[in-house]
């Protein structure tokens, strides 16, 4: 019975891992978000822009983050496809001030969803309303209706305003996705 417990009791501190897709448009602030999160330790000072993917860690609400930054510039963004099957939920950054590619965002958007490997599966997504900082950059409530979220029925979502600079909205978000992972996953 003794060594039952300490199994038991072992596997269940055992920490949960997902594994979280973070995608959007180049320079929409997907990697400066992921380093913000990750402990002060292993953040780095200088943000460069993402060449293919980066594969970054956090925990959060005794959940272990893998996150998979991709990058989005047009010609890696063929790549991401490559890791929605084995993806737990996805954080999806959009450039709130950069109205003219918000339509390429939702393309893109659209695209993920319409794929057989997400849209087979009730995966949750954050959407980062990102850059707030800037002068007239759209609301989060204005993003949501240029994305179509409102059409998304399918797969729980949640949109946050952000800075990924000050930090602003980031807990916040990844608060409701760590939720969202541990309800949906067993």
């Amino acid at each position: 019975m003794g060594l039952m417990d300490k199994l038991f009791g072992w596997m269940k501190s055992k920490k949960k891992t997902a594994c979280i897709l973070c995608i959007g448009l180049d320079n929409s602030g997907k990697t400066t978000i992921i380093n913000h999160l990750k402990s002060p330790e292993s953040s780095h000072q200088d943000v460069v822009p993402t060449v293919g993917f980066n594969v970054e860690k956090f925990m959060m609400s005794n959940l272990v983050f893998t996150v998979f930054d991709m990058s989005g510039q047009g010609r890696y963004r063929n790549l991401w496809e490559h890791y929605y099957k084995e993806t737990n939920g996805i954080i999806f950054v959009v450039d709130s001030a950069d109205k003219l590619r918000m339509a390429v965002a939702k393309d893109e958007l659209d695209q993920l969803l319409k794929h057989p490997s997400v849209a087979a599966k009730r995966i949750p997504i954050l959407f980062f309303a990102n850059k707030m900082d800037v002068r007239d950059a759209l609301s989060a409530v204005k993003c949501t209706k240029l994305l179509g979220l409102e059409s998304l029925k399918e797969k729980p979502w949640h949109i946050c305003a952000s800075n990924a600079t000050t930090g602003e909205g980031l807990n916040e978000g990844v608060g409701w996705l760590s939720e969202q992972l541990q309800t949906l996953r067993p």
